[in-house]
This record gives structure tokens, C-alpha cells and sequence, in this order.
């Protein structure tokens, strides 16, 4: 399992802002990673250049074991034409309907199956998109600010479920939450900006797991070091 990023330059089309200069960066185990840093610094065209949504850089881009990375966006939208219940059963292979009834009741949304989709909050909607991913064949699914709108306490509970029940495939969370993403991700990839030198810095997370215990103290380290990064 690989995601290399080998000396990539990336320009914004028809203009001179570097979004990325000589970027190298390396990912190369399962699990649930951060890529973290305030807007505009390159979080999500690091994503759709993984997802192959862009192009026209200089570099390589390689990946290896991961497959078609699956992108899953905040605020998307899905069509009206039937309750998001049978959106889901239409979707979902059969070797995934277990998984399926699994995720409605870890995300909370049994009541919401037999409403259109656009009838629920934007909380109950980022839900419903993030499940109508996770019940598909994936190696790489990339997680870009998907759970949005969504209470903390629930947030919490669908992470550590997700971390559970996906040990062997890689997520990409896209999160401005550092409190989030020091708790649950392993390899946090700390995004500082096209100017700065270098670009990217890799803060080790808490990897905080359903059956685990969460260190306080560790946890305050780890916000400090991805801030001092930042």
C-alpha cells in the first residue's frame, strides 16, 4: 500500500500561485490519517490529485495497493428521486448489506431512511453520503471534511466505529479540527503553504481506537506539536 508524491509542482490553472513546489511525501501504511492545515493551503488539491480530478503538474504520482481512491466531500449531494433508504439498497452490493445495517445504526440514522434526501439536515446528509461509500469495495477512501455538521459525540462514536471495522484500508480524513485529528489519526500530514519550507510536516497522532485508552497528557503533546507545525 502506497501513496508517493515525488517532487510534484502544481500551479493553479492560468495563473502563477503555487499551490505545490518539488512536493516528496511518502504514506505507506493502512489506517486513519490527517491531512490537516487552514483553507487555502492545499488539503484538498492534494486530494484530487490523488483522485486523478486534476492535472497538469510536474512530479510522479504513484500509488500501489490502493486501487481507485473513493473521495467523499462535505455538503454533497445526492438525487431526490426516492427516500435515501432505497438510494441505499440500490447501491449497496450484496456482500455489503450487513455492513450496510451496521453503519445506519453506528451513524444514527434509522429515522432517516424513509425521508428524500433533501428533507434532512446537513448533519443527517453528510451521513448518509459518507455510509453510501463506506458499503462500496475500497482501499482508499478519502474523507474531505465528510462529517461536517455532525455533534461531536456522534462524530466521535462513528470515527472510532469506522477505525474498527476498516483495519486494513487507508483513510484520508481532510479535518480543521486539530483536537480531531491529534485524537484519531495516526500519521497527521500537517499542510503549511507553497512558501513555507518545508511544506508539509508529519506529526505522529494518538491513533486513538474503540478498545483503547486515550492519554490525556499524550493528546496535549500532539495538538502543541501539530500547531508548532502549522
Amino acid at each position: 500500500m502506497l501513496i508517493e508524491f515525488d517532487k510534484v509542482t502544481y500551479l493553479y490553472p492560468g495563473t502563477e500561485k503555487r499551490i505545490f513546489s518539488d512536493l516528496t511525501i511518502r504514506m505507506e501504511r493502512p489506517g486513519f490519517h490527517a491531512l490537516f492545515g487552514p483553507s487555502g493551503v492545499g488539503k484538498t488539491s492534494f486530494a484530487r490529485l490523488l483522485t486523478g480530478a486534476l492535472n497538469g503538474y510536474d512530479g510522479q504520482i504513484r500509488l500501489a495497493k490502493v486501487g481507485t481512491p473513493l473521495y467523499s466531500y462535505n455538503l454533497e449531494r445526492l438525487p431526490d428521486w426516492s427516500s435515501v433508504g432505497k438510494h441505499l439498497e440500490k447501491i449497496t452490493p450484496d456482500a455489503a448489506i450487513q455492513r450496510r445495517d451496521q453503519l445506519v445504526e453506528i451513524f444514527g440514522v434509522e429515522a432517516c431512511l424513509g425521508s428524500r434526501f433533501s428533507h434532512l439536515s446537513l448533519g443527517q446528509q453528510n451521513r448518509i453520503n459518507l455510509i453510501r461509500y463506506l458499503v462500496q469495495d475500497f482501499r482508499l477512501l478519502i474523507m474531505d471534511e465528510s462529517l461536517g455538521n455532525v455533534d461531536e459525540l456522534t462524530r466521535e462514536r462513528i470515527l472510532l466505529h469506522v477505525k474498527a471495522m476498516f483495519p486494513d484500508v487507508l483513510f484520508l480524513y481532510i479535518s480543521h479540527n486539530v483536537v480531531e485529528v491529534a485524537k484519531f489519526c495516526d500519521q497527521i500530514l500537517v499542510f503549511r503553504g507553497a512558501r513555507k519550507t518545508p511544506q508539509t510536516m508529519m506529526v505522529t497522532g494518538q491513533n486513538h481506537c474503540l478498545e483503547g485508552q486515550l492519554d490525556p497528557q499524550g493528546l496535549q503533546r500532539t495538538m502543541l506539536e501539530i500547531m508548532n507545525a502549522s
